[in-house]
């Protein structure tokens, strides 16, 4: 298989690497703004910004793969499966950090009421896991196409 070809047909290395780009690039983002929205921000909460939104986008590249849920006999179109991983992925987030994304937050949002709560991040992990979902989905395919098939 050429170099084209992994583009043009639906292809899991296609949905992975995809998956990482845009990961990387809102990663990369947050790595940005961040020191603009709470100056005394840790180096390595920036790094594990950047590099934990390249691990969502490859995971959900990964999964792109799994089109039915075979336990609960149901269809798992891209639109339920990816924003599953990503708040998933997040909430994990949120428990691990809980404290000091407590505090960024009321950074950010300086009311200090229910906005400034760590599990916001559950819901961006939602919608960001829906975009890097989409992405994949529109120019990787998804389901057991983007497997190739080896001749026995």
């Amino acid at each position: 298989m050429s170099m084209s070809e992994t583009f043009t047909s639906p292809s899991l290395i296609t949905r992975i690497a995809i998956g990482k780009a845009v990961g990387l690039v809102i990663g990369l983002l947050g790595f940005l703004l961040a020191p603009a929205m709470i100056p005394d921000i840790d180096i390595y909460f920036r790094w594990g910004l950047l590099l934990w939104y390249a691990s969502i986008g490859a995971v959900i590249g990964v999964f792109g793969v799994f089109t039915y849920h075979p336990i609960l006999k149901l269809p798992m179109p891209w639109w339920v499966r990816a924003p599953i991983i990503g708040a998933w992925f997040n909430f994990v987030l949120a428990l691990f950090t809980f404290d000091k994304l407590g505090t960024y937050m009321s950074a950010i949002l300086s009311d200090g009421g229910r906005t400034a709560s760590p599990f916001w991040v559950v819901l961006e992990g939602a919608l960001i896991g829906l975009l890097i979902g989409f992405l994949c989905t529109r120019y990787g395919g998804e389901g057991r196409e983007t497997i190739p098939q080896t001749p026995e």
